[in-house]
């Protein structure tokens, strides 16, 4: 039988790959930022240039999520004025 803690764990990470699932861009930018995190490539020999690269995959990551935000808010607002389309708005004649 699994800890509370541990069964926690295992639903927040069940919760976040399913949020993940939706938001490939997302996935993959965190996924590069985990290999530069573990030097999977190599490609960061001292400290500084780790930083360098993990601060350019956190700029990658913040415009996938911001565009991915706007896609959804597109879609939201769309949707929004498509329900509205029957409503007619009429003003009192002066």
């Amino acid at each position: 039988m699994l800890t509370k803690s541990v069964q926690d764990s295992s639903e927040r990470i069940e919760r976040l790959m399913e949020k993940l699932e939706n938001h490939p861009e997302v996935l993959e930018r965190l996924e590069r930022i985990l290999q530069v995190v573990e030097n999977e490539t190599g490609e960061a020999l001292r400290a500084d240039e780790a930083e360098e690269l993990l601060v350019l995959e956190m700029r990658q990551l913040g415009q996938a999520a911001l565009q991915e935000w706007a896609q959804g808010k597109e879609t939201r607002l769309e949707a929004e004025y498509e329900g509205r389309r029957g409503i007619v708005k009429r003003e009192k004649k002066r």
